[in-house]
């Protein structure tokens, strides 16, 4: 017979510890039996508990010992299973290991995922204990203190009994059989989650391991540029390119494909999703994980950068009943977000929005998304086709690749939808020659075209660093101004800091050229003028080119001459 352990009841916890009593527990469940809600919330409301008390009442209710880190002493052996940054970002304290169990202490007992992530990081049994959060910060204070860990301290670290743990070597080729044993093996671990962590904290878009004959580099994107790290021993490359394939369930077998693969992290309480694509080569596999952290995401117009009239008239465009409008740019210039955002602006339970992605990158709640996946006959065109008879207002298609897609989205747009697409073009004048070379016809494109958003992405100078100057003539003369039309305006450069990785630059902001197709662009699509003569004509509409849009990010403070030029181009 297996003896079933009776769950306790909310309520008696918070009686039994003296934080209610019977009255205010009845008051309480007849409060929560009239408006609902979650029992231990009505008591916050009601300014009976603390929101602290519901969560150590929810940790005893799971069966988590309540512990006391105040006057607790806990072994350094076991401090060091958890590094100073895991600690900081999961918010734990280790206490015990027992066997293969680490026990942690943790404020929020409701955050499974941390123990999950973990389990799986640490790769040991994790088990939960409850202690306010007070306590499990000034605990991460006392023991951990100021302390933090880097590539470089590791690797001194590693002794040569550890790194032979992690290279099997015969005749100087490396046993592929061994490689699930290297992938877990203790120094690869603990490098590899310190990796991950940092990127994450450094907000990095992509981590890049490569390797090369003499070297493994590890390197980060950070702002839309490759930073080095200091790289490990070469002969870690096959242990560390395993435990990435482990994580992402992978085929570590398998050396001589490309493959892709995810992994799923939450860090802090946040969802981090990392896209892992393996890819062989002459010495080993190199990867790339691309990072997809939604806190660092902001799905908002508001906070895109726009000036205010284009802000107002994105918001006219996603409002349309029916049309198309494309967003354009090189890969990482930001396409995705500004799209998402704009569907962020319209989600409401009276509109139904459908998206069709390569990858869905970012989930949308109450916005129905679909996956592309080319190898079984998911394509773009066929999800569009099959979108169009689930009765949709709004329709994103991740990009329009080819005529067949291109020919569907302007029948969507015919049929009463609103439909939004990306396509990799320079500027938005000469998208519409790029529509026409696919095959479009020019009536089709002219009668269905709303508007085309060309956008780049401008490093923000570090607001720690930043620092007024004077350009020279020759910087004002390549941006392609005078200076007679800067008279009065200040100029500013980051001096390089600790902030900003000594680069000058934190972040990045985006800035647009939003072409509306008006009567006149719609007369000369049709009569198939070139990219040139649409240009003038729209600049002479009041169209602000990117340069021109760069050139106020300046003024504003934003960003640097040297951005802007890199990243636009003059017309005259």
């Amino acid at each position: 017979m297996v003896l079933v352990h009776e769950r306790r009841l909310l309520g008696q916890i918070l009686i039994d510890e003296g934080l209610i009593d019977q009255a205010q527990l009845d008051a309480a469940l007849e409060h929560q039996a009239k408006y609902g809600g979650a029992l231990g919330q009505v008591l916050v409301e009601q300014g009976i508990i603390t929101q602290e008390d519901v969560l150590l009442a929810l940790g005893q209710q799971a069966g988590m010992e309540v512990v006391d880190l105040e006057h607790m002493d806990i072994d350094p052996d076991i401090l060091e299973k958890v590094t100073p940054s895991m600690a900081n970002i999961y918010r734990i304290v280790p206490i015990t290991f027992d066997g293969n169990v680490l026990t942690v202490a943790m404020a929020d007992p409701m955050n499974v995922n941390a123990l999950d992530d973990l389990r799986f990081l640490l790769n040991c049994e994790i088990q939960g204990a409850v202690a306010s959060e007070k306590s499990v910060l000034d605990a991460i204070e006392r023991f951990y203190g100021t302390e933090t860990e880097n590539i470089e301290d590791i690797l001194e670290g590693l002794s040569a009994d550890e790194l032979m743990t992690v290279i099997e070597e015969d005749d100087g080729a490396i046993d592929i059989s061994k490689a699930e044993e290297l992938a877990n093996a203790p120094p690869v671990v603990k490098l590899l989650n310190l990796v991950l962590l940092t990127a994450i904290r450094d907000q990095a878009s992509d981590v890049h391991f490569e390797p090369f004959e003499d070297e493994f580099k590890i390197r980060y994107r950070i702002d839309g540029l490759l930073l080095e790290m200091a790289p490990p021993p070469r002969q870690l490359a096959l242990a560390i390119t395993s435990r990435i394939k482990v994580m992402a369930s992978l085929d570590i077998a398998e050396t001589r494909l490309p493959q892709d693969g995810r992994i799923e992290l939450s860090i802090g309480g946040n969802p981090v999703d990392l896209r892992v694509s393996t890819l062989p080569t002459m010495f080993g596999e190199s990867v790339v994980m691309r990072v997809l952290d939604r806190s660092v995401v902001a799905l908002d117009l508001e906070r895109l950068g726009l000036q205010q009239d284009d802000l107002e008239f994105i918001r006219h465009l996603v409002s349309l009943p029916n049309g198309i409008v494309l967003v354009t740019g090189p890969t990482g210039s930001g396409k995705t977000t500004t799209l998402y955002s704009a569907l962020n602006e319209v989600n409401d339970p009276a509109l139904k929005i459908i998206t069709t992605e390569d990858p869905v990158e970012y989930d949308l709640d109450g916005i129905i998304q679909v996956q592309i996946n080319d190898e079984i006959g998911v394509t773009y065109a066929g999800c569009l086709r099959s979108i169009l008879r689930q009765d949709p207002d709004k329709i994103l298609v991740g990009e329009i690749r080819d005529l067949e897609t291109a020919n569907i989205a302007i029948e969507a747009s015919l049929t009463g939808h609103l439909v939004l697409s990306t396509l990799h073009t320079n500027d938005a004048p000469s998208t519409i020659t790029r529509m026409l070379d696919m095959g479009l016809e020019p009536f089709l494109v002219s009668a269905t075209l709303e508007s085309i958003v060309a956008q780049r992405l401008v490093r923000s100078i570090c607001s720690r660093c930043r620092t007024q100057y004077v350009p020279t003539e020759e910087s004002l003369y390549e941006l392609g101004i005078r200076p007679e039309d800067v008279e009065g305006k200040v100029f500013y450069y980051g001096k390089r800091c600790d902030n900003c990785n000594s680069t000058g630059y934190r972040g990045r902001s985006a800035i647009y050229e939003i072409m509306k197709v008006d009567q006149k662009i719609r007369d000369l699509i049709i009569q198939r003028k070139s990219t040139e003569v649409i240009r003038q004509e729209a600049m002479a509409s009041g169209m602000r080119t990117l340069r021109e849009a760069g050139i106020l990010k300046i003024f504003d403070g934003i960003t640097t001459i040297e951005e802007v030029v890199n990243e636009t181009l003059v017309f005259t």
